[in-house]
């Protein structure tokens, strides 16, 4: 029991980190209907900016993070505005090949500039062991449930109860009537790609730390399994985002910790699996809502 109860904690701790990527893609999805193709290197991107920030600029663990998400978030809105913006009023597949070359550009851009190899991430914060209650589990997963918990409620909030999340909710409803109503549609989404591309930037972060490296291309897995979980979940449902980020972190853990020799090195393949069926039986997710297109 007590293994059990280890294996759920592990899973809710990498379910955090792609709860907090599939944010992104679930918000831009639901306020123009483009699936983010780079969002896992802009998460990429967080964790270098992290790492350099502790390293370069010797800021605090938590300073560092804060530093991180809000240039990540700048990164964001540029890339909204300088790859994205131009195409708004063309196909979605030249939307979705532009995304796809925005991901490999940062990939190799990275390489270019940090080198291909392995970096060591700072561990700037001792890992500690905690037992509670017989169950053993450590200060860092606990460090990212807590940290990501706190940004989804503060994101809640901001969706629920502020002007600018009522511009959002506007204009995932209908740009249109939004920009009758007054709402600033551009930067209503420019604001949408920067708190997206902030939460990223914060698991990429919390994922260098707990893994002890950063890498060019670490953003590439990361992103597709928290594009499942923002599928599995319901794409454009923000509740969805995490329940699906926090499912496949669960359904990771469990078979790593209990699918043995056989199933084990292929909890990866379970991940895409389970978008196919998503995909089969339910397209519109667990929370998502049937929508029909006019044509």
């Amino acid at each position: 029991m007590t293994e059990f109860i280890n294996q759920i904690i592990n899973g809710l701790s990498l379910g955090s980190i792609y709860a907090l990527v599939a944010l992104g893609y679930t918000m831009v999805y639901g306020i123009i209907k483009l699936i983010n193709f780079a969002h896992g290197e802009i998460y990429m991107f967080g964790a270098f900016t992290g790492m350099l920030a502790i390293t370069v600029l010797k800021m605090p663990f938590f300073l560092a993070l804060v530093f991180s998400m809000v240039v990540t978030a700048i990164l964001g809105v540029i890339i909204e505005r300088v790859a994205y913006k131009p195409l708004r009023k063309s196909s979605k597949t030249a939307a979705l090949i532009t995304a796809i070359g925005i991901s490999f550009l940062m990939q190799n851009l990275t390489a270019v500039i940090m080198g291909p190899n392995t970096i060591a991430f700072p561990q700037v914060i001792e890992k500690q062991m905690i037992n509670i209650l017989g169950v053993r589990t450590n200060s860092l997963q606990l460090m990212i449930f807590g940290v990501t918990i706190t940004l989804m409620f503060i994101l809640q909030f901001i969706v629920k109860k502020t002007k600018l999340g009522r511009a959002m909710r506007s204009v995932a409803v209908d740009k249109d009537a939004s920009v009758l109503m007054g709402v600033n549609v551009d930067n209503t989404i420019t604001t949408t790609f920067a708190i997206g591309s902030a939460l990223a930037a914060a698991a990429g972060v919390m994922i260098g730390l707990y893994q002890i490296r950063v890498v060019f291309w670490m953003g590439t897995a990361p992103g597709l399994k928290a594009f499942v979980a923002a599928v599995f979940g319901g794409i454009g449902s923000i509740p969805g985002a995490m329940v699906g980020g926090f499912s496949i972190g669960l359904l990771e853990a469990l078979i790593g910790g209990y699918g043995g020799a056989l199933f084990s090195p292929y909890r990866d393949a379970f991940v895409y699996a389970l978008l196919i069926l998503v995909l089969l039986f339910k397209p519109s997710g667990l929370l998502g809502k049937n929508v029909k297109e006019k044509v």
